[in-house]
């Protein structure tokens, strides 16, 4: 008998399924995988340090670059946290707003994943049907913040500002004839909630789209179905979250079991796998864009009954309008204060975690009263997945580490921080 030696090998950081920037050592026999670990840092970039160098209000854009495909649920759960210290609570029309943007927030998240993972496994078309809708909710997020990914919208009392009466339209240009420009402006003619009430109204007919290419496609079932299968035990003493954790058949999600802003008052249900394996994390992501679409039509219909204040009349928090600002020297005087030093936070500590796309996504605050954080930790949502991936892999093939990794949807700025 011939004796058998086992190779490792690196599985990126440079390879385009690593999703970012893991470097994943992989010891194999043959095909068979026998130990996957895991190396992250590489992308550290001291976030919670920076934030607390920082008065509170200047790190709420840190959020958004965590991860970079769940932007408002992050700052949401920082805002939440600096909000429960000052014992505020932002006015209803604003939590409404922020509930419809988590959502909107959500489908992006999904509809990348989405994207991406179908790339992984050899699947090209749903990469451009996922994008091409995705292009329609980061306009929604230009509209209201002035940015496509990085909006910094959520603020200590509220947001930023109302939602615009009018949508931007797509311009004249030599690539686009006059019939095209129409098709592409038909929806942007009212409201930024008459366009979203237009996705929403698209949106379930496109997600059968992607089921018809995928959901009974052989060739997506061999690659999935039995593939990196986790118990409910298991996941729950790992610290599973999110779709991940539901996919194993575990009923928890934060907007039901914890709810904050106006969860409570929705109509939604939480889809649950039965199996743990990539299908099922597959289906229960499908199934959640399909939930946050009806999350969206309830806030967009509540938001056209109620208009009203979308910040609270708190100098010490908001700023100056920029209108007076530009004719009163006492409100430059406070905006440029505000912005340079802050305002300070009772002493005492918050713990807040938002039901992020990814999972549970935390940040715990202490205040020892000044005008910036004595601690910022962050509890991001990935890394417990991605602390699991020699479990979920061993045994399996080497193709199989790549269904298995994009599975679990990673994104690293926020496992590296």
């Amino acid at each position: 008998m011939s004796e058998t030696i086992n190779h490792y090998f690196n599985f990126g950081p440079q390879h385009p399924a690593a999703h970012g920037v893991l470097r994943l050592i992989l010891e194999v026999d043959g095909e068979t995988i026998i130990r996957a670990d895991p190396h992250i840092g590489l992308l550290h970039r001291a976030t919670e340090k920076l934030a607390e160098s920082k008065p509170y209000n200047q790190s709420i854009g840190y959020m958004d670059r965590l991860d970079y495909v769940s932007m408002m649920c992050n700052e949401h759960a920082y805002v939440l946290a600096i909000e429960k210290l000052l014992g505020v609570t932002p006015p209803v029309r604003a939590q409404y707003i922020r509930v419809m943007f988590d959502e909107i927030t959500r489908i992006m998240n999904h509809l990348l994943w989405l994207g991406a993972h179908a790339l992984d496994l050899g699947a090209q078309t749903v990469f451009l049907y996922c994008f091409r809708e995705r292009e329609d909710l980061m306009d929604c997020y230009e509209a209201v913040s002035g940015a496509r990914m990085h909006a910094t919208y959520y603020r200590p009392g509220g947001v930023y500002r109302d939602l615009p009466a009018k949508m931007p339209q797509y311009k004249p240009s030599a690539f686009r004839t006059q019939h095209d420009l129409k098709d592409l402006n038909a929806a942007r003619q009212g409201s930024l909630l008459d366009f979203i009430s237009d996705f929403t109204q698209r949106f379930p007919k496109l997600v059968d789209e992607y089921e018809t290419l995928l959901t009974d496609n052989r060739i997506w079932k061999q690659r999935t179905v039995n593939i990196g299968i986790m118990p409910p035990e298991r996941a729950i003493a790992l610290g599973f979250t999110g779709p991940i954790l539901r996919a194993s058949g575990v009923p928890w999600d934060l907007r039901r079991k914890q709810p904050y802003e106006v969860y409570d008052q929705l109509a939604f249900d939480i889809p649950i796998g039965k199996t743990g394996d990539c299908y099922d994390r597959y289906l229960v992501r499908v199934e959640e864009m399909r939930q946050s679409n009806r999350i969206i039509q309830q806030c967009v219909a509540w938001l056209r009954k109620h208009p009203g204040p979308v910040i609270l009349d708190d100098p010490k928090l908001v700023p100056p309008k920029r209108g007076t600002m530009k004719q009163d020297m006492e409100a430059l005087i406070h905006h440029f204060k505000l912005f340079t030093e802050g305002y300070t936070i009772p002493a005492g500590e918050a713990y807040v975690a938002v039901e992020q796309p990814k999972g549970e996504f935390g940040i715990y605050l202490i205040s020892d009263g000044a005008n910036k954080p004595y601690r910022v930790k962050i509890r991001p949502a990935g890394f417990a997945h991605l602390a699991a991936l020699e479990e979920l892999s061993k045994g399996h093939m080497i193709a199989d580490v790549v269904a298995i990794l994009s599975s679990l949807d990673i994104v690293f700025g926020e496992i590296d921080r």
